[in-house]
């Protein structure tokens, strides 16, 4: 229903004509309480677990820069190239592309790890996927 306000605009009014049983969500429930907010983190939560068997590419950027082909051509063994990363800063942790976290490098054995040191929201990562 639509209503005129006094200075000509118009507003839709908040009391509906149509009876419960006929209501978009289909059921007659006896409460007011709103059956869709616990549905939406259900529906976010079966999605994750139906990704999460999903091999992914995780990558860590140690730093980036740009250069002219001309410079890269002249690039050979024993070059240094200086890169936009500082010493000791975070590093870019990288999931298919899209930067997902900060870590910063550790020694695991003999190989090269990550240590997470901050991490994106979870639904932002999942978008990111």
């Amino acid at each position: 229903m639509v209503e005129e306000t006094g200075e000509g605009q118009t507003e839709t009014a908040s009391a509906s004509n149509t009876p419960p049983e006929e209501s978009l969500s289909g059921s007659n429930t006896s409460d007011d309480t709103p059956t869709s907010a616990p549905a939406v983190k259900t529906n976010n939560a079966e999605k994750l677990n139906f990704l999460q068997n999903i091999e992914v590419q995780l990558a860590v950027e140690v730093g980036r820069t740009n250069m002219t082909i001309k410079d890269l051509l002249l690039l050979n063994e024993g070059s240094i190239v200086e890169l936009d990363q500082m010493a000791g800063d975070p590093l870019n942790i990288i999931v298919n592309g899209a930067n997902i976290a900060k870590g910063e490098i550790v020694m695991v054995g003999d190989k090269f790890g990550i240590r997470f040191v901050e991490i994106s929201e979870a639904e932002k990562i999942a978008q990111s996927l």
